[in-house]
């Protein structure tokens, strides 16, 4: 599957330039192409210098809103980053149509933090843009949700969510959502938690991406994961996550390779490597609130049977009983052994839940309203219809 890649805002605009470096990474090592542009959109100039990866030049590294923040951000206001995406957005559409291989685009996949400014707000109304322009390709938002820090200590973080979440969930086909918490490590310098946690954001996706694409016979699967698997599979709130299990380099005589113990060793790396990748999806669910599911099993083909992937899907079921699965197998890593899980349509989100509430409140007690926080804390009334939407 090949993707178009847009970042909007600091956040995003990083994770963009990790999904660069992905693409680097594909073509160096298996000489495969699978982003076919990549684009950074800000309104901070120091946000944009930062990249590394992204082109440098202004069609891949687009500054918007200059006249109304002189380059300087729109300070974690999100209603603004939303009008300036909004009256520059005929600029930001001409800079991807430039992107040389536009016409391979299987879908569009736009970043963003939740909690901030230009990406919260930017990244509905783009995605609404670009859906009417190309309603035949389907469009994907990867949202980065805030730290437990921010939720304890900025409101504008938990209302900037809430307006993001809400607005995206409207206009896109597929929220991909990503916990920041999930990554961090608390004794590691800022810097180095950030790269981090947007590679381990990033690296799930490596897999998933390289299948569809292959062209040596001997890499390609026995049932091919594409972009048409995937595409089937994305709707509406969707986690994924990546678990990875070592092959032993031990080398067994005919006799011991043939023995029952090896083989059922082998179909527990497979469900091992399933378990590791469920406990780390990009945000805490319960599987058994999906309605589409799709795994990929990553590994020598050597190593991979039958009964690995007969039981990895019947470890899947049972976890997410509801769910229409798809699967299949890719004999490309070495040495490993890699299961990739999507969890999609999900419809019991507890953090996005959450994050409506919580916002629900702060608006009714701007408004003094005390009646009626009293009665959602009560759980009687909970109407979404009163948070803003920056469409």
């Amino acid at each position: 599957m090949k993707l178009l890649v847009i970042g909007c805002g600091q956040c995003g605009g990083r994770i963009a330039d990790e999904f660069a470096r992905l693409n680097r990474r594909a073509h160096l090592q298996r000489g495969l192409e699978i982003i076919t542009g990549a684009f950074a959109i800000n309104t901070d100039i120091a946000d944009l210098s930062g990249l590394t990866t992204i082109e440098p030049d202004y069609r891949h590294r687009i500054l918007i809103g200059g006249r109304t923040t002189s380059g300087r951000g729109v300070g974690k206001i999100n209603e603004l980053g939303a009008e300036v995406a909004r009256e520059d957005a005929d600029i930001i559409m001409d800079a991807i149509r430039t992107a040389r291989r536009f016409p391979e685009t299987d879908a569009f996949l736009l970043i963003a933090g939740a909690a901030g400014g230009t990406g919260s707000g930017a990244i509905p109304i783009l995605t609404q843009q670009l859906k009417e322009q190309y309603f035949e390709k389907p469009l994907y938002n990867l949202i980065v949700l805030p730290f437990r820090h921010e939720e304890r200590t900025e409101a504008r973080a938990i209302y900037n969510s809430a307006t993001c979440l809400k607005s995206a969930y409207s206009v896109a086909d597929a929220i991909f959502l990503i916990d920041n918490q999930r990554y961090i490590k608390k004794k590691s310098s800022i810097a180095s938690n950030l790269a981090n946690i947007n590679a381990l954001a990033v690296a799930p996706f490596y897999n998933l991406l390289c299948a569809g694409e292959e062209k040596k016979p001997k890499y390609i699967g026995s049932r091919v994961v594409d972009a048409g698997d995937i595409i089937q599979t994305l709707v509406g709130w969707t986690v994924i996550g990546s678990g990875k299990s070592q092959i032993p380099r031990i080398r067994f005589p005919l006799k011991l390779k043939r023995h029952f113990t090896k083989k059922a060793t082998e179909s527990q790396r497979g469900v091992q490597a399933t378990d590791e990748a469920i406990g780390w999806l990009s945000l805490k669910c319960n599987p058994i609130d999906s309605k589409r599911a799709l795994y990929l099993l990553s590994a020598p083909s050597e190593e991979m049977n039958m009964e690995m992937i007969r039981e990895i899907g019947t470890h899947l079921r049972k976890m997410a009983p509801e769910a229409v699965i798809r699967g299949g197998d890719y004999p490309r890593e070495k040495g490993s052994l890699e299961v990739t899980i999507i969890l999609s349509e999900l419809y019991d989100v507890g953090k996005v839940m959450d994050y409506f509430a919580r916002t629900l409140e702060l608006i009714h007690a701007a408004k003094g309203d005390q009646e009626a926080i009293e009665r959602e804390r009560r759980g009687i009334e909970v109407d979404f219809k009163d948070i803003p939407s920056l469409l």
